[in-house]
């Protein structure tokens, strides 16, 4: 065992044997050699964790939809700049809230319309307000019409047509192209995606992504003779000092289809389906001597579209680092993870580094919260130490 591996062995072991999460997989993958922990198990007392356990990757669904979307750019179908109006007419003439804290009736008309590059930098101008905003108007109005902003709850969602036209009823929050929101602009994104394939979003995915990656174990729902295969996930519990049951695997919210695929964090999937995933983009755009997506799409994807003062309005979720279709990338003073890639809110991380050459990827199934997990801190600790 070289020292990789036992760097990695002994902080994975250490993270679950502290009870930090019931069991995990963790992969780093340099030229010629690929590492993996398998640790622990899937559940609370539950069968061993194996290296084809499913996830829930929440918000690592992002990239993959941004690698489709830029597919169907570069087919000629969509232009990054163009309004989405043509797609998503309930989305047209916005109006805009004067104040985040304000009646929604004191507006003024958007400055321009909101485009496709706006949805995959979530500049669109409407996303999770990160304050205590159970009293602002807008906040009181997202939850009375039941939009699904924030984890995704499969069994609750609307119709991708019920959803963007309740949405189409509220004014922004800010003027497109202004200020970076999290979350919905991605979720947005799938039901223009899917208006423009004429299809569902699952199969659309699987045509441009999941099937060419040999991503066999992606998708929106968890086939039922697969279920034996897929992790319980957990959310800290203070008062009990430890782990509770979020999403149960024999009675997941994942058991079947979602009436709305959910495009920002929907997806569930296995190490190594990701592995195809974040190898493909590290090699700008090629696998297994196929080029699924051109090496300018890749770089546009992987550059930082933010300015300075939204980076720092990104700051809580980037820590430092840059914003650029559909992911993280690098930037100057960014203390997280080196490389491109992104993050599940259910405890999976990703990172493309082109500077090492390595693909990481870390799968477990416990919630974030606003401190990060102490397994995160662990396992980019040791790629970094080992980079």
């Amino acid at each position: 065992m070289d020292k990789l591996s036992q760097s990695l062995s002994h902080a994975m072991a250490k993270q679950v044997e502290s009870g930090a999460v019931p069991g995990l997989v963790a992969l780093i993958s340099r030229p010629g050699q690929i590492h993996v922990e398998v640790v622990g198990a899937k559940s609370v007392g539950g069968p061993p964790m194996t290296r084809d356990t499913i996830f829930r990757i929440t918000s690592m669904t992002k990239p993959v939809t941004a690698a489709a979307t830029m597919m169907l750019v570069e087919a000629g179908r969509l232009e990054l700049d163009e309004p989405v109006d043509r797609w998503l007419p309930e989305l047209a003439d916005r109006q805009v809230l004067r104040r985040l804290d304000g009646p929604l009736d004191d507006v003024e008309a958007a400055r321009r319309p909101i485009t496709l590059r706006d949805l995959l930098t979530l500049r669109m101008g409407f996303g999770l307000i990160m304050a205590r905003s159970s009293d602002y108007p807008i906040q009181q109005a997202i939850d009375g019409l039941g939009l699904s902003l924030g984890p995704p709850k499969p069994r609750t969602l609307l119709s991708p047509d019920e959803w963007i036209a309740k949405l189409g009823s509220l004014p922004l929050m800010a003027h497109p192209g202004e200020a970076w929101m999290y979350d919905t602009g991605l979720q947005v994104l799938g039901v223009l995606l899917a208006r423009v394939a004429g299809q569902p979003l699952e199969p659309l995915l699987r045509d441009l992504v999941l099937e060419p990656l040999g991503m066999k174990d992606t998708g929106f729902t968890v086939p039922a003779g697969e279920l034996h295969r897929f992790s319980d996930c957990y959310m800290v519990d203070p008062a009990a000092g430890g782990l509770s049951p979020y999403d149960v695997a024999r009675d997941s919210q994942w058991g079947r289809t979602p009436a709305f695929p959910h495009a920002a964090g929907g997806l569930v999937s296995t190490v190594d389906d990701y592995l195809a995933f974040g190898k493909m983009m590290l090699n700008d755009g090629m696998h297994d001597g196929a080029r699924l997506l051109s090496a300018a799409s890749v770089a546009l994807m992987t550059t930082d579209q933010l300015s300075p003062s939204q980076r720092g309005q990104a700051a809580m979720f980037l820590d430092g680092a840059g914003w650029g279709l559909g992911m993280s990338t690098p930037a100057e003073g960014a203390r997280g993870p080196r490389g491109f890639g992104w993050d599940g809110g259910f405890g999976t991380s990703w990172r493309s580094d082109p500077t090492t050459d390595t693909v990481a990827i870390l799968m477990t199934q416990r919630m974030q919260s606003m401190e990060p997990c102490p397994v995160y801190t662990a396992f980019w600790n040791t790629v970094d130490a080992q980079a």
